[in-house]
Order: C-alpha cells, then sequence, then structure tokens
C-alpha cells in the first residue's frame, strides 16, 4: 500500500491526534502510521497508508480539514527510539 505524508493545522487536541493513530482504517482505505505535531506551532504532518492521494484528501475533506500539501514517500525504517 502506498504511503503519503500530508501537512495541516492541528484541529485536535493531543489526545485526539494519539487516539487517530490507533484508529483501524477507514472508508477510504486510510489507515493512520504515525501522526507528528507541534502544538504550539499549530501544525500537524500525518503520515498515512492509503491507495492514492484522492482517498487521502476524502479522508481529511471528511472531518474539514484542508491539507496544504500531500506526497507519496517511502518508509527507509521504522523509529525505534523514545521521546
Amino acid at each position: 500500500m502506498p504511503v503519503f505524508m500530508d501537512v495541516h493545522k492541528v484541529p485536535f487536541n493531543e489526545a485526539n491526534l494519539k487516539e487517530l493513530c490507533a484508529s483501524p482504517t477507514d472508508e477510504f482505505g486510510v489507515r493512520h502510521v504515525n501522526l507528528l505535531y507541534n502544538m504550539s506551532a499549530k501544525i500537524c504532518f500525518c503520515l498515512l497508508e492509503a491507495p492514492d492521494i484522492d482517498a487521502v484528501e476524502k479522508h481529511h475533506a471528511k472531518v474539514n480539514i484542508k491539507c496544504e500539501w500531500i506526497t507519496e514517500v517511502s518508509l527507509a525504517q521504522p523509529f525505534q527510539g523514545s521521546v
């Protein structure tokens, strides 16, 4: 499955963002791989598995989020450190 990264304003609180990472694949075939965010800057980077960019756009549009950009990416290696 292709992997995409997008960026947009943070519309939720930190607990909601963490909950999204554990949510199942949605009706568009989109699954959260990880979310990176900066609450003070109000910015979120989503790392998503999805069939295509259109699915990523529909996934965000469902909750009225407009992405600044979306790009397909490759994963080199999972992060193994602690935060």
